[in-house]
């Protein structure tokens, strides 16, 4: 690899980073709304629920978190397998710093949710959470340097397929929820909020941040 590819994936990174910080922000919010998880967790939650099934030896070694990082690897190997041009260093990225930015996020903001916050701020809070997940969300992707692993199920169906992607979203959305619902999982407000407006709002930012992007690469170059 040359010097000026090297220099782009050092920008691609550092973009990526940033729209990351940005959509565990976005995360932050969602989960200190506290009316639902968002419909990934959803489907972890109810897989975790279902591992209770196992051994009691293998069930001890399980948490929420590892059940994550275990789906979002199946993801990775399964789309290795399929077109690994999708799995870059930012896929990795987003899995390592995903949890160091939300726990920073949530001490820095967690002291304003400690008293008691009505349901119609917890609402607002949680759509406001979910643009700002959005908006960081399309710099991750058209950072072109990789994705989260729950993301990509999105983005590999909408290239495929030929699908607009913000109607792809909704609905991979709707199948983690439903089918973590089936297994066990806790589906509230919040989900059902985050499955159709994380999507379309997606669809509106993705165009917006490719120009963007763009710009601050060729200039950088």
């Amino acid at each position: 690899m040359d010097k000026t590819k090297i220099k782009e994936l050092i920008i691609r990174v550092v973009i990526l980073l940033f729209g990351l910080t940005i959509a565990h922000l976005g995360v932050t919010l969602f989960l200190l709304a506290d009316i639902g998880s968002d419909p990934f967790n959803v489907l972890i939650q109810g897989l975790f629920r279902q591992s209770s099934l196992l051994p009691a030896t293998l069930y001890g070694l399980l948490t929420h978190g590892r059940v994550h990082i275990i789906i979002s690897l199946i993801i990775i190997t399964i789309l290795l397998f399929l077109d690994r041009s999708y799995v870059k260093i930012g896929t990795l990225l987003c899995m390592i710093c995903g949890g160091p930015i939300i726990d920073f996020f949530n001490w820095i903001l967690s002291p304003l949710f400690s008293g008691e916050v009505s349901l119609i701020v917890k609402i607002i809070v949680n759509i406001l959470g979910c643009v700002i997940l959005a908006f960081g969300m399309t710099i991750v992707i058209k950072s072109a340097a990789g994705t989260g692993p729950n993301d990509l199920v999105a983005i590999v169906i909408s290239d495929k397929l030929k699908f607009k992607f913000s109607i792809v979203r909704v609905v991979v959305d709707l199948c983690f929820a439903g089918i973590g619902f089936l297994l066990g999982g806790t589906v509230g407000l919040g989900t059902i909020i985050c499955a159709f407006v994380v999507g379309p709002v997606a669809g509106l930012f993705l165009p917006f941040n490719e120009k963007w992007i763009k710009r601050i690469v060729n200039k950088m170059k």
